[in-house]
């Protein structure tokens, strides 16, 4: 393998230390970019980190000076806003820069969730019904959006601003949710049926012929019983509230060879459908009837050592180093002009138009 030069995009705040000796990893908010920037110089790599949050320019400085093969793009927003991360990205390409990760029209596709869920309607993929009340907006609901519903950023990740009372079920609560999402997180809302059941994951790698990994799974069995299973932010980040409940992800099991084949079938259907290219996570429901919904795609998820997508990875054989490399490769493999292979639908005979969404019948 030839080494290459590695350009690490990160936040600026986000900088990993050469060494982290004296430091507990574990409670360090760059881990997963020291694990990154640690495991590629291992492989063998030349590995330069840089800070990026509001001007390009440090990229262009940086190519301009280092000249680097390839840039690992671990940036989750720009200058704030978690949608300008594609801005990044169409950067790099103009520069003529390889990157890692998935390509800007694929991140615009699935970063705008109401968006992303009316084209995998199109596609007859399962998902929730949904409408979407852009910023600013009072809720119209539709008599046919029954209750209980969950109310989310339309744009924000790492389930910001999704907590117990992001489950409403009157009218008024859902109001009072909306201008919750509307006026802290200053986004536009998504508000869908909830889906009582088990929260099931699914990584998918590759630019044309993809890879699917196993199906995995945030077992949350151990929260009280009169809590609502969702990965809330404190779900998926409090490491104190993880290990007060037993929070864990693993391989999904009791689930039969049949179920097992149609999530990867419908992870790989999402990620064509999408446009999406280099990596991501599908994630889903799986309601008591044994009905599954795609609740939505992440491309670029989080690719620490002990998150979801790798601990999957590895359950494909595939340990942290190779899967970095896998990455790298993809990164240097995807070309801008040649967009991911799609699938041709025809157009649904019912589309139930929903306030600035679509309602599935």
């Amino acid at each position: 393998m030839k080494p290459l030069r590695v350009l690490v995009l990160v936040h600026e705040d986000l900088v990993p230390p050469d060494t982290v000796e004296g430091v507990d990893l574990s409670m360090a908010g760059w881990r997963t970019e020291y694990e990154v920037v640690h495991t590629l110089r291992e492989i063998g790599h030349e590995v330069r980190p840089l800070g990026v949050q509001h001007e390009l320019a440090v990229i262009r400085q940086a190519v301009d000076d280092w000249k680097p093969h390839i840039a690992f793009n671990l940036l989750e927003e720009f200058s704030g806003v978690a949608i300008y991360d594609q801005n990044v990205v169409s950067y790099l390409e103009l520069l003529k820069v390889p990157y890692t990760g998935c390509n800007p029209r694929g991140l615009m596709l699935a970063r705008d969730k109401g968006l992303a869920k009316k084209i995998l309607y199109y596609h007859r993929i399962p998902i929730p019904e949904f409408i979407t009340v852009p910023l600013g907006r009072l809720v119209k609901r539709p008599k046919e959006l029954a209750f209980p519903l969950i109310v989310k950023s339309v744009s924000e990740e790492a389930s910001l601003g999704i907590s117990q009372a992001s489950i409403v079920d009157d009218d008024d609560k859902l109001q009072e949710r909306v201008r919750f999402i509307h006026q802290s997180l200053g986004t536009g809302a998504l508000v869908e049926r909830y889906i009582e059941g088990r929260e099931l994951y699914v990584g998918v790698m590759g630019n044309h012929r993809l890879q699917v990994f196993p199906v995995w799974e945030l077992d949350m069995s151990r929260l009280p019983e009169e809590t609502r299973k969702i990965a809330t932010a404190r779900v998926k980040w409090s490491r104190a509230y993880q290990q007060k409940y037993g929070l864990r992800s693993n391989a999904a099991g009791d689930l039969t060879e049949s179920q097992r084949q149609l999530f990867q079938s419908l992870a790989k259907r999402v990620y064509r459908s999408l446009g999406l290219s280099g990596y991501a996570r599908i994630d889903f429901r799986l309601d008591p009837t044994g009905q599954v919904y795609v609740l939505e795609a992440n491309p670029n998820p989080h690719i620490g050592t002990i998150e979801d997508f790798a601990s999957s990875a590895v359950g494909a054989e595939l340990p942290y180093a190779a899967l970095l490399q896998r990455i790298v490769d993809l990164g240097l493999r995807w070309h801008p002009h040649v967009t991911p292979s799609d699938r041709t639908t025809p157009v649904p005979s019912r589309v139930g138009e929903g306030q600035d969404g679509v309602t599935p019948p």
